[in-house]
């Protein structure tokens, strides 16, 4: 299956909800979300029963759409988390988080998941000091993520943590005159502001 190449907005349209994928215009009043709730198509707008299967594949679809992860690499992230002890649900929602390209995104590093993870693909961050250019890269306590030294003077750093409208999670603390982060400790469930029931999740692939 290839990349979705569609329009992001109407992803949060089939949720039901904002994404947050195309940055500053999901906070704005341009968000075509806030004229055009309904799902796509010419019979969004009527009346669905949804069965409990479906309840749980959109909640997947929708989590799948946050953090922009294909199936086949969501399916490797609840295998992982599977493994590891505690609450499936939670261990893969922390898992997520903890991707390179996602923690760019909340040290507001890039307006959105996706253009963070094209920041991290084109080299432009390192990870306690050693560039790397893989978004699905698990970040650990105490790694430093920063723009590659290099990068400092272009003009998109510079200014984008003006624009970024986003407030970083306790887990992580960052110094806008170095341009880097560093993660305290790992995120928790709690610490994960997205309304997701991870529950559905773990009951849609025990089927």
């Amino acid at each position: 299956m290839a990349r979705y190449t569609g329009s992001d907005c109407r992803q949060c349209r089939r949720e039901g909800g904002k994404l947050f994928l195309k940055g500053d215009k999901c906070y704005s009043a341009k968000c075509p979300f806030l004229s055009r709730p309904t799902i796509p198509g010419q019979h969004g707008a009527g009346r669905r029963k949804v069965s409990e299967y479906g309840l749980q594949l959109r909640e997947k679809q929708k989590v799948k759409r946050i953090y922009g992860l294909l199936e086949k690499q969501f399916r490797m992230v609840f295998e992982r988390a599977e493994k590891m002890k505690g609450a499936t649900g939670e261990n893969m929602l922390i898992l997520l988080e903890r991707r390179l390209d996602n923690v760019v995104y909340r040290l507001g590093l890039a307006k959105s998941r996706s253009q963070a993870r094209q920041i991290v693909n084109h080299g432009h961050i390192t990870v306690n000091g050693r560039k790397v250019n893989i978004p699905s890269y698990i970040i650990k306590a105490g790694d430093v993520i920063a723009v590659k030294e290099n990068k400092k003077e272009n003009n998109y750093f510079k200014a984008v943590s003006e624009s970024v409208k986003l407030t970083i999670p306790g887990w992580l603390v960052y110094d806008a005159e170095k341009m880097e982060g560093r993660v305290q400790a790992l995120p928790q469930r709690s610490d994960i502001d997205a309304t997701i029931s991870e529950n559905m999740i773990v009951e849609l692939y025990s089927r």
